[in-house]
């Protein structure tokens, strides 16, 4: 989802996992530390993770979040090689990825024993104009530099998409998958796509009799016809797009303004200002030769709007209060042993526990992932759990 307000953003997908694991990626050492601060103060257990870091600290932190000491470990990509925790339930990018290789692989840390998970990236104009510049920047070749531009367009069309995610992640990979996969954000709820042909035209004008050396924020002032003493000052309150954008909100120019960026239509200023300029690909859409369709800004989904992924897991009522009480136990058993919580029993175990609700040992038995040496390790503890304290005899 695009980036409206990074921290509530963040705390709604976090809602949607209360009391369950998640990693959070960031793409900078400060990020890190500042978002693991801010989730602190408001209750949520979190943890930072970057190369910065001590080794001993980095090892104690990610111990912490393996043995479900924390439950949210925010990190840079430097976190996660290697790291074999089946019961991740969400992992969110609070900055655009490098590119799309990283973002398949730092998702496929979710959801690996097979229960529902989530994964969400939060992301804004700011990013795309950040990695262009850092490309543009750099000491690379040009030849690498036409590379991570391809890997950077290739990020940006599957963020843009508005068609299956998954079909369009695996295909980019080389992977046929058959139909529309029924469970990404864009299957959930299609997006509404809009002729934006008029509009980028204004845009685009307007950076062009702007001087092509400003940013978004203030060519959204300029047309919506905003009362602003620095437009007065530079008297684009003079010109001939001063006002014209007044039919669109603030959120639909801002969105348009990141997907012209996207299409390479504008590109960052040189100089690393923040202004944006006409690329020459800008041409056929100023002078009509070529339309537009785009996707239509959507409002950003609130917390209270949300629910819970452990409703997907169809467990209500009792079988839920089961839920918790095995999750409980586990957790007991696991401080208790100095083991992470999946070595003792994976959630998929757990679940089919809360549903079947064995009364006895031959019936737990029965439990897919509880075998002869768990049965009578963790057997009877895990009975008393799910029956209330009675003890199967």
């Amino acid at each position: 989802e695009t980036r409206d307000n990074a921290n509530s953003q963040l705390r709604s997908a976090l809602a949607r996992h209360s009391g369950e694991s998640a990693i959070v990626y960031c793409s900078s050492r400060q990020r890190c530390e500042k978002v693991a601060a801010q989730l602190t103060e408001k209750g949520i257990s979190a943890l930072p993770y970057h190369a910065g870091m001590s080794a001993e600290q980095r090892r104690q932190n990610q111990q912490s979040f393996i043995y479900d000491e924390v439950d949210v470990m925010v990190a840079t990509i430097a976190f996660g090689m290697g790291i074999d925790k089946p019961d991740v339930r969400l992992v969110a990018h609070l900055d655009l990825p490098r590119s799309l290789e990283g973002y398949y692989q730092e998702t496929g840390r979710a959801g690996r024993d097979g229960l529902p998970a989530e994964v969400c990236m939060i992301w804004g104009l700011a990013d795309v104009i950040q990695q262009r510049r850092w490309i543009d920047q750099s000491d690379a070749g040009e030849q690498r530099k036409r590379l991570e531009r391809g890997k950077l367009d290739q990020l940006l069309a599957y963020a843009e998409s508005i068609t299956c995610r998954r079909r369009l992640l695996l295909g980019a990979f080389g992977e046929d998958y058959p139909k529309d996969c029924g469970n990404c954000d864009n299957c959930l709820q299609p997006p509404e796509t809009w002729d934006a042909t008029e509009a980028a035209q204004k845009a685009l004008s307007t950076v062009y009799r702007t001087g092509q050396r400003f940013g978004a924020q203030y060519l959204v002032k300029v047309l919506r016809g905003a009362d602003d003493e620095r437009i007065r000052a530079n008297a684009h309150d003079q010109l001939s797009t001063f006002g014209i954008g007044s039919d669109l909100d603030e959120r639909s120019w801002r969105g348009l303004f990141r997907q012209l960026v996207c299409l390479s239509l504008l590109d960052p200023d040189e100089e690393g200002m923040g202004g944006l300029r006409l690329s020459p690909t800008a041409r056929p859409v100023l002078r009509g030769e070529q339309t537009l369709q785009l996707r239509k800004e959507q409002a950003p989904v609130r917390a209270s709007k949300t629910k819970s992924v452990r409703t997907e897991l169809n467990l209500s009522g009792a079988a839920l209060e089961r839920w918790e009480a095995v999750r409980a136990e586990r957790a007991n058993l696991a401080r208790e042993q100095g083991v992470p919580a999946y070595v003792i029993f994976h959630d998929s175990t757990l679940q089919i526990m809360a549903e079947q609700c064995p009364t006895d040992l031959d019936q737990m038995a029965q439990v897919p992932g509880v075998g002869a040496v768990k049965l009578e390790r963790y057997g009877e503890a895990f009975l008393e759990a799910l029956n209330g304290g009675a003890r199967s005899v």
